[in-house]
């Protein structure tokens, strides 16, 4: 009886120390986790791959309930965050330099969009007097919100295009039918915005794409450098003291990352809520797949990119100027490598 207890005993701790080497007691994801995570535009094509993760089980798969929580802007997403009313947000990337120096931490911990996906539009009885983000000089500009990363990407292509930012109006308008409303009242001379809102004006004559952030390639073309955008972050100290849930909140994005990169627009439209294209489906398609580029591969942040950011928020953000930015604070490429 003694020998088969030693025996037993010696299996038992071989089996421990195994499982330990292997960081874990299996392959599954440990005990069930909730997150909520605030969206800035929900049914915004730039931010389709959080509800795709839900819609494709990702989510559950690393044992995660999660709820998505809708909100018009970013900005929104990082004050909900910081307040603690949800555990991470989804927008650009470059709030997490911002907040840094305002005093505030935020990581973002997997790259959702190696380009904005965004479009200046300019509504169409403006259209002559438009040639460049040079003409911004005393025009009225539509942004999401104020502080929102559309108002900086608005910023930032008129200080790149020698426009003074004393000369430009930002107001803010939302997006889908409140800046449609905006285009078609006038109120807005031109704005930025995304997809599908972009191709409705287009469709409906209202206003005419002016510059296109759809892609690296175009986007280096206007802003001068990499520019990834939305992304997803969370509170800095919690990543730290959570890194197996955070963990496996990344693998579910990046394998809808790895998923996108292998269907086409309408396989992945299929997979979306009806209300995210109402009676058009094709024209949401078609919008999808002009700005399919625009998704990350891998969710890695790339290569020289944080620095551009950073660069650029240094000539007009307060909370940015004359600070010491850590940008290795700011982002984190360690869990999208180790995606599984």
């Amino acid at each position: 009886m003694r020998r088969a207890h030693l025996r037993i005993t010696a299996f038992m701790l071989v089996a421990v120390l195994i499982m330990a080497a292997c960081g874990g007691s299996s392959n599954a994801p440990s005990g069930k986790v909730s997150l909520k995570i605030m969206v800035g535009g929900i049914s915004k094509q730039i931010y389709l791959p959080n509800m795709l993760t839900e819609k494709l089980g990702y989510f559950v798969e690393q044992n995660l309930d999660v709820t998505l929580i809708d909100e018009p802007s970013g900005q929104s997403s990082e004050l909900a965050l910081l307040a603690g009313e949800v555990d991470a947000g989804s927008g650009s990337y470059d709030h997490a330099i911002d907040l840094q120096g305002a005093g505030k931490q935020i990581i973002d911990v997997v790259q959702l969009l190696n380009a904005p996906g965004e479009a200046v539009m300019v509504a169409t009885a403006q259209a002559g007097t438009f040639k460049s983000a040079a003409d911004f000089k005393g025009k009225n500009l539509g942004v999401t919100s104020i502080g929102s990363g559309t108002h900086t990407l608005i910023n930032w292509l008129a200080v790149h295009n020698k426009v003074a930012l004393t000369d430009i109006h930002p107001i803010p308008v939302g997006a889908g039918d409140t800046f449609i409303a905006a285009i078609k009242q006038g109120k807005i001379d031109a704005g930025m915005t995304t997809q599908p809102t972009v191709l409705r004006l287009v469709k409906s004559g209202d206003a005419k794409v002016l510059i296109d952030l759809y892609t690296p390639e175009s986007t280096r073309a206007a802003l001068g450098g990499d520019y990834p955008f939305i992304s997803v972050w969370m509170k800095y100290d919690y990543v730290q003291s959570h890194k197996d849930v955070v963990q496996r909140l990344v693998n579910a994005y990046v394998k809808t990352l790895k998923w996108i990169q292998t269907h086409s627009a309408a396989e992945i439209a299929d997979k979306l809520p009806a209300d995210y294209y109402g009676a058009d489906k094709q024209a949401y398609v078609d919008a999808l797949a002009s700005s399919m580029k625009m998704f990350s591969p891998d969710g890695v942040m790339p290569t020289g990119a944080p620095e551009f950011e950073l660069s650029i928020l240094q000539q007009f953000d307060d909370n940015v100027k004359g600070k010491t930015i850590d940008l290795s604070k700011t982002y984190t490429t360690e869990f999208a490598k180790n995606a599984k």
